[in-house]
């Protein structure tokens, strides 16, 4: 069995993308190690929130994950291993390729860029306290100009 990485952070994103792997041909000769990667907490967050109950949050929120994709490869008849990335993807990489052999890499996660593209930019939305300042700012140029004839 020729083994398979494939990185998943959103369920409803990475669905279509599985769902063709697992038509594929060669699905069911292979070894399938879906890597769940958490989204990351702020530092805001993780001041108030202990370790353990990260990683309850953490563990909760993979199984959710797979209990949604783990049917769309099982499907195929494939040999399917949940994976849960607590750090770093280049060590979990090279300890997962130690232990199943040399893998292909998929990377099923949502693109970042597309949170930035949905924000709206600086040229669309007004900054109240500058845009106060400035009117206030006129609105005394004005007051004081009116004032001196």
């Amino acid at each position: 069995m020729n083994p398979v990485i494939v990185y998943v952070d959103d369920a409803a994103y990475a669905q279509p993308m599985l769902e063709a792997l697992a038509g594929s041909s060669q699905s069911a000769s292979s070894h399938w190690l879906l890597v769940a990667c958490a989204p990351r907490m702020t530092h805001r967050v993780s001041k108030w929130v202990s370790h353990r109950a990260r990683e309850n949050w953490r563990g909760k929120w993979a199984d959710k994950l797979f209990t949604s994709l783990m049917p769309v490869m099982a499907a195929s008849g494939a040999k399917v291993t949940p994976v849960l990335a607590k750090g770093p993807l280049n060590e979990l990489i090279a300890e997962l390729q130690q232990e199943h052999g040399t893998a292909q890499i998929i990377d099923a996660r949502r693109p970042k860029q597309e949170a930035m593209q949905t924000a709206p930019t600086t040229a669309q939305r007004w900054n109240l306290p500058g845009t106060v300042a400035a009117v206030a700012a006129m609105m005394g140029f004005v007051i004081e100009d009116s004032l001196s004839f």
